[in-house]
């Protein structure tokens, strides 16, 4: 591996990020298709773009580098093999049929890298083909042969570093699935991550990368609720433990509801020591510690989450900032994200500008907010955490002395 990656906490200085630009997949959500393609309104593409473009440059500004999604893919379908995996996955759909089905694998087998990536993201209409048969002649002309993927914007969910592996997680959503497969062949293709180790795969378990926080180094919280399921937290201890790369997990369970879909919407870290939650949640937040002696895995009591987190730390205590200034407040500020805050540095940290309370709440608690625009970005649920999957961050383990 040419560069050299990893994650140990939510709040180290970020260095490396992946994000994705969006582009004509958001162009193809429909009211006719919005719910079953999981947005919640149809985004204003050209300014969700400017958003996206002026969150990007935050990053720069601070000196992340940015890489893109849409970009990585690409040039990991330089290779023969890639291109091969990323056809016969976008073709394995049932509703195709075996005519359908040829001429896709043909058809998109004649595209170039670019090509062939803008088809597998922004998806395939039945009027785009000219593949005769039963199935085309059945469909309306509108219907989606290959599905576009919006959600590809929220790159968080698809892959997550655990220390120096990577985990490509089982998105649980049918709209979903096929996001992980393009993230796995950037990580099993592209140049720049020859090598990189594999912690999860998207044919295991169901696990989502914003239920995935990374307290700091060796103690991950893994929420369980709509998306992330209790069999996909035992599968990732098991494997993250077999690999050294934590010694606690942190079970969390979460109401399984679109409101709280992942442990990230409910609860960020904004420094060491220090997280951003949910109010009207937080005093009922349990976790169960997850640990192992190297044979089976020994599950406490359940307790309430932050004091597990401290314990599972070695600190004293977890410092607690709520969202928004009541319980009104707060509910309108958690649904607009603003709870979903990326940390850029220990007590510096991204924002939607619309969490007005919360951000002052930030504020007065010693962190830094960089304010972004997310009129658009948010139609789809997702703040600056969801957008952005950390790819390097510098340790923290000096930073958490002293705090016992």
């Amino acid at each position: 591996m040419t560069e050299t990656y990893g994650v140990d906490s939510e709040v180290g200085a970020l260095r490396t990020v992946m994000l994705h630009r969006p582009g004509n997949e958001l162009r193809r959500l429909t009211p006719r298709n919005n719910d079953k393609l999981l947005f919640d309104g149809i985004p204003w593409v050209g300014r969700a773009q400017e958003e996206h473009d002026a969150f990007a440059q935050v990053l720069r500004d601070r000196g992340v580098e940015v890489l893109y999604l849409h970009e990585l893919l690409a040039e990991a379908l330089a290779d023969s093999e890639a291109r091969s995996r990323a056809v016969a996955g976008a073709i394995a759909d049932l509703r195709l049929g075996d005519t359908l089905r040829d001429y896709l694998r043909r058809a998109l087998g004649d595209l170039d890298p670019a090509q062939l990536a803008e088809a597998l993201m922004a998806g395939v209409r039945n009027d785009e083909v000219r593949a005769g048969g039963l199935v085309t002649s059945l469909l309306a002309d509108e219907d989606f042969l290959i599905d576009p993927l919006p959600n590809l914007l929220f790159t968080r969910d698809s892959s997550v570093w655990i220390g120096k592996s990577v985990a490509v997680t089982s998105l649980a959503m049918p709209a979903r699935v096929r996001e992980t497969q393009l993230t796995e062949l950037i990580y099993g293709f592209h140049p720049r991550f020859a090598g990189a180790d594999k912690v999860y795969d998207h044919s295991l378990e169901h696990v989502e990368g914003g239920d995935v926080l990374a307290l700091g180094p060796g103690v991950l919280a893994v929420g369980v609720g709509e998306r992330t399921t209790p069999a996909g937290v035992e599968r990732l201890a098991r494997r993250v433990f077999a690999k050294g790369l934590a010694h606690t997990v942190l079970a969390v369970p979460i109401a399984q509801q679109r409101a709280t879909m992942h442990l990230d919407t409910v609860c960020t870290m904004v420094d060491v020591d220090a997280v951003l939650m949910y109010p009207n949640m937080a005093e009922e937040m349990r976790a169960l510690a997850v640990t192992t002696d190297g044979d089976q895995l020994h599950v406490a009591e359940s307790e309430p989450f932050l004091v597990a987190a401290a314990k599972a730390l070695g600190i004293d205590t977890l410092r607690r900032i709520d969202t928004g200034l009541d319980p009104v407040t707060a509910e309108r500020e958690q649904w607009d994200d603003g709870n979903n805050t990326l940390a850029l540095a220990p007590r510096v940290c991204i924002a939607y500008e619309r969490t007005v309370e919360t951000n002052a709440r930030l504020e007065e608690s010693g962190v830094e907010v960089i304010r972004i625009s997310g009129s658009e970005l948010g139609s789809g649920r997702g703040g600056p955490r969801c957008m952005s999957c950390p790819v390097l961050r510098d340790p923290v383990q000096g930073l958490l002395h002293g705090l016992t």
